[in-house]
């Protein structure tokens, strides 16, 4: 039987994972897959995870399995995480998940076994993995318009021309919240506002993908298109990360959230996530999750993790503005400086899919076929030569 089944093709982005793994060069550089590097070029566990861990591991009494839910203080604390004081937290019904992809596949086919014929609307470009996990849930997937032509900022006009002519009310429209993966272009908040009221007036319903709070300008500041959108939008379904914001990747910690308009709708829709998550994990981990949660209740362990969070979002800044010095310096034509005004880990470079393989088989740099390129990947001692090997590159694919 075995025998007949065909190769699956590669990740586009964890598959050239692979390859560089494999390339023998010294000085390869990964820009590809999105985690956060230091300086060293190392994925570091932050410290206030350390100190919690430590705690947990002293404290910790059972393995015993969790609610289908997760551990209500880690749903307790990450809703007031995302939302402050913007909504009543009744409203809100929150389950533990195992990372952001989990949260989304558990909102999306919460939502399409109840709301047949739904359409999911994603972003043109979007993380690869978003119409993947709004197919495998039941959903049909169209896109919408997002960057403009010369793919260097948003183009909001038509988005919302696309939103307001094509989109059929209970359709879902998947929204970054921040940090736009894979081109780090966000909203303004007068463009936020723009599309919150298309949301309301098509009855839309928001589908919010929060994976990187605290990797743009804030945590709180990085909230504001979230709570924007709901001051006008009364539902909606989020996905929320822990993986980049505590580095707590290979813990896989995420929850998904159902905004309803009171507390009966949110314990039904409650009810209707912990069906979803029983059919599919039955219930998540626990480690990660506990990490989150006493770090968050622990006002100690809570600013250093701030603190932390605020050097990653610096550096990864001054690597962009490093980045873009270096291109000017290079003497290449092309302007990079759109990229300043881009946000969070990734960014556009507006390079094509030939001068992405000639920059991986001529300098042993990889980036991803669209251009994208992970910023933290860059250091103070590699972002020269990979300006250099960008310039180079850009004269000889003219």
């Amino acid at each position: 039987m075995f025998e007949s089944l065909p190769m699956a093709p590669p990740d586009s982005i964890l598959g050239l994972a692979e390859v560089f793994q494999k390339d023998p060069r010294q000085d390869k550089v990964n820009l590809t897959v999105g985690v956060y590097k230091d300086e060293a070029g190392q994925t570091p566990i932050l410290s206030s995870v350390k100190q919690a861990e430590a705690r947990l591991l002293q404290d910790e009494k059972s393995k015993g399995y969790l609610a289908i839910e997760g551990l209500p203080d880690f749903n307790r604390l990450v809703v007031d995480l995302v939302f402050g004081g913007t909504l009543d937290h009744k409203r809100v019904a929150s389950a533990q998940t195992p990372g952001g992809t989990g949260g989304l596949r558990i909102g999306a086919e919460m939502y399409a076994h109840h709301f047949t014929g739904a359409t999911a609307w994603i972003s043109q470009p979007t993380w690869p993995n978003h119409p993947s996990i709004f197919e495998a849930a039941g959903l049909q997937v169209q896109s919408y318009p997002f960057l403009n032509a010369a793919k260097t900022g948003l183009d909001l006009q038509a988005m919302l021309d696309t939103l307001s002519s094509k989109t059929r009310p209970g359709d879902l429209i998947c929204l970054h919240a921040c940090c736009h993966n894979p081109t780090g272009i966000d909203p303004t908040p007068e463009g936020w506002n723009a599309i919150s009221e298309v949301l309301a007036a098509k009855k839309l319903i928001p589908f919010i993908d929060f994976a990187y709070q605290g990797f743009g300008d804030g945590l709180e500041e990085d909230a504001a298109g979230v709570r924007t959108i709901l001051k006008s939008n009364p539902e909606a379904i989020l996905s929320v990360s822990f993986s980049k914001n505590f580095g707590l990747y290979s813990e896989r910690v995420g929850a998904s959230m159902v905004v309803t308009q009171d507390e009966n709708a949110a314990t039904a829709a409650l009810s209707q996530l912990k069906q979803t998550v029983r059919c599919n994990y039955s219930n998540p981990p626990r480690h990660g999750g506990a990490v989150v949660g006493l770090i968050l209740a622990d006002p100690s362990l809570r600013q250093i993790w701030i603190d932390e969070v605020k050097e990653m979002r610096t550096r990864i800044s001054s690597m962009r503005s490093l980045f873009v010095k270096e291109m000017k310096g290079t003497g290449v034509q092309r302007d990079f400086s759109f990229l300043l005004d881009q946000k969070g880990m990734f960014s556009y470079t507006g390079l094509n899919p030939m001068q992405a393989d000639w920059l991986k088989n001529q300098k042993g740099i990889y980036i991803v076929g669209t251009g994208r390129i992970n910023v933290a990947g860059l250091t103070n001692r590699n972002v020269s030569s990979v300006c250099h090997s960008i310039a180079e590159c850009i004269e000889s694919t003219i």
